[in-house]
């Protein structure tokens, strides 16, 4: 290579290298994009839920783009009929105040520009049929409260339902003193509502607190309480076609067949009539009805709670007169051999309902009472304050509970 063509390279690759600098001297020189231009809103440091000292329940969400925030929580009592309203302040912390509200458990979900969302601020949460709800637990009640006794113990039970095919789960609650010692227990089945859930009974129902704080005040027995599915899922209830077979009870199925041979398996029970109790309210109540008098000489205690045999009749018109509740012939032909056996009666120590006066299942519950008395039982009725709700049967719970096994 001459010399002229080593000078000719030289420059090329100076022209080259001096090329890429500029290239990357100007890429640099651009700013890097950003995903989001608007600027990270961190949320500021806050409280939800908090209760106050005159009982109010006030609520907190973190949403500072919403636009609207309301509430969906049925047992919260309403003042003049209206939700609490809303509010956002500068950092973009919604809040609402509740009226004064009775000592108990209340479930909650905000619903943020028409979405519901559960509280992520608060852990404690309670289970329904088809959804979480968070949970906030006003004190002030003696019989509610967590107070400084000896509890018992709830655990979530999984088992094979031969009836339905699959693994179910209910919630067992053992007293105190159940795991240290060898004694066995009276059991007592707690059916929960259509609304909810095997967990809902021990979250929102307070049942293991209500039977601690029972227990510890030598009121009620201790007990083993067992709170199974009420919803099989696998095939929907609904009312027999015209001059068709009635519908497969599978829950009674799943009940029977597995629910109360896994407990006496798995728990010390005693099996007798005598230490055997049932009990549910609204959905549950109906079932508890209908397995109790298929099943009366397993039963000494049986507890309808807001409820009664459901009738498939007519619904009324709004703002019209509720028809009379009429009892259903096929029911009380299907429990006729029961129902009418005067021996079984006897080993029946209690038959009790309760209904709140504003429920709409008053006529239900007082109609299924009269039905029960010219077939020659006993019940008790006692129709108290309140509606269809949370408040009401905890309460019953606490009333009925004390009865068991006396």
């Amino acid at each position: 290579m001459t010399r002229k063509q080593r000078l000719l390279m030289s420059l090329s690759l100076a022209g080259c290298l001096l090329s890429a600098h500029t290239a990357y001297a100007q890429a640099s020189a651009q700013p890097n994009p950003q995903p989001n231009s608007q600027p990270n809103r961190q949320p500021p440091a806050f409280t939800s839920a908090e209760v106050t000292a005159d009982r109010r329940i006030v609520l907190r969400i973190f949403a500072p783009e919403a636009k609207t925030v309301t509430l969906n929580a049925g047992d919260i009592p309403l003042q003049d009929h209206k939700a609490p309203l809303f509010a956002a302040n500068e950092q973009g912390v919604w809040e609402a105040t509740s009226a004064p509200v009775p000592a108990g458990a209340y479930r909650y979900l905000f619903v943020v520009d028409g979405v519901s969302t559960i509280d992520p601020r608060n852990p404690a949460t309670s289970e329904s049929n088809t959804m979480s709800w968070s949970l906030v637990v006003v004190p002030g009640s003696d019989f509610l409260d967590v107070r400084n006794v000896p509890h018992g113990a709830v655990s979530a039970v999984y088992y094979y339902s031969s009836a339905l095919g699959r693994t179910r789960r209910m919630h067992v609650y053992t007293p105190p003193g159940y795991d240290a010692g060898k004694a066995k227990y009276p059991v007592f089945y707690l059916l929960h509502g259509a609304g909810d859930s095997d967990d809902s009974w021990t979250s929102v129902g307070r049942a293991n607190f209500i039977l601690d704080n029972l227990i510890a005040a030598g009121k009620a027995k201790p007990m083993i309480v067992v709170m199974p599915a009420g919803h099989t899922t696998r095939e929907p209830m609904r009312a027999a076609a015209a001059g068709g077979p009635a519908p497969r009870d599978e829950f009674s199925e799943d009940f029977v067949n597995d629910v109360m041979p896994c407990i006496e398996k798995s728990y010390r029970v005693l099996r007798d009539r005598a230490n055997t109790a049932i009990a549910g309210l609204s959905m549950g109540g109906g079932q508890t009805l209908n397995i109790s008098m298929m099943h009366l000489d397993r039963f000494g205690y049986v507890g309808v709670f807001s409820a009664g045999v459901f009738s498939r009749g007519p619904r009324t018109a709004a703002g019209t007169p509720p028809l009379p509740v009429v009892i259903p012939a096929e029911w009380v032909q299907q429990h006729a051999n029961n129902l009418d056996d005067a021996s079984l009666k006897a080993g029946l120590k209690l038959l009790w309902f309760s209904t709140g006066s504003d429920d709409r299942l008053v006529p239900t519950s007082q109609a299924t009472v009269d039905m029960l008395k010219e077939h020659g039982f006993k019940p008790v009725f006692l129709e108290s304050s309140g509606g269809h709700t949370w408040l009401n049967w905890r309460d019953y719970l606490n009333e009925f509970a004390p009865q068991l096994f006396q």
